[in-house]
C-alpha cells in the first residue's frame, strides 16, 4: 500500500479558534478553505509535502461538541530536541498550556495540548518506533 495519503476530518463548533490552535500554536499551513458547500465550511491543515493532513468542518445547525475522553490523541514524533523545544515554546507563546496526559506515559518524554474542543495533541520527543 505505497502512495497512501491520511487526513483526519472531525467536526467542530469552535472552527476559528480550533484553527488558531493548529496554525499558531503548532505551525501548520493552511491548505484549502472552503464556506457555505451544502451547508458546511472547512479548513484543511497540514505540512505541504507530508502525507497526511487535518480538516475541520463546521455545520452551522450541529453541534458537534468536546472531546468523549482526555484520552483521544493526536501524537506528533519530534526526536530533534531543539525542534521540540521550539514547538513547545511556540504553543506557549500563543497562550496554550500543557495539560497533564490521562495515560502517563506520554508526560515522560512528551508534552501534552488540549485544543479548544477538548481533543488532544502530544509532542512527542522519541523517534517513532515501528
Amino acid at each position: 500500500m505505497t502512495g497512501i495519503k491520511l487526513r483526519v476530518v472531525r467536526p467542530t463548533s469552535r472552527l476559528e479558534e480550533v484553527i488558531r490552535f493548529y496554525s499558531d500554536g503548532l505551525g501548520f499551513e493552511l491548505i484549502a478553505a472552503f464556506d457555505d458547500h451544502d451547508r458546511f465550511s472547512g479548513r484543511i491543515l497540514g505540512h505541504p509535502q507530508a502525507p497526511w493532513h487535518l480538516a475541520f468542518t463546521y455545520y452551522r445547525n450541529f453541534p458537534a461538541g468536546r472531546a468523549p475522553t482526555q484520552d483521544n490523541l493526536l501524537v506528533f514524533y519530534l526526536p530533534d530536541r531543539a525542534e521540540w523545544e521550539t514547538s513547545v515554546e511556540r504553543m506557549r507563546i500563543y497562550g496554550y498550556s500543557s495539560v497533564p496526559s490521562f495515560n502517563p506515559y506520554w508526560d515522560r518524554d512528551g508534552a501534552t495540548f488540549e485544543d479548544p474542543d477538548g481533543y488532544r495533541v502530544v509532542l512527542q520527543t522519541t523517534a517513532w518506533a515501528k
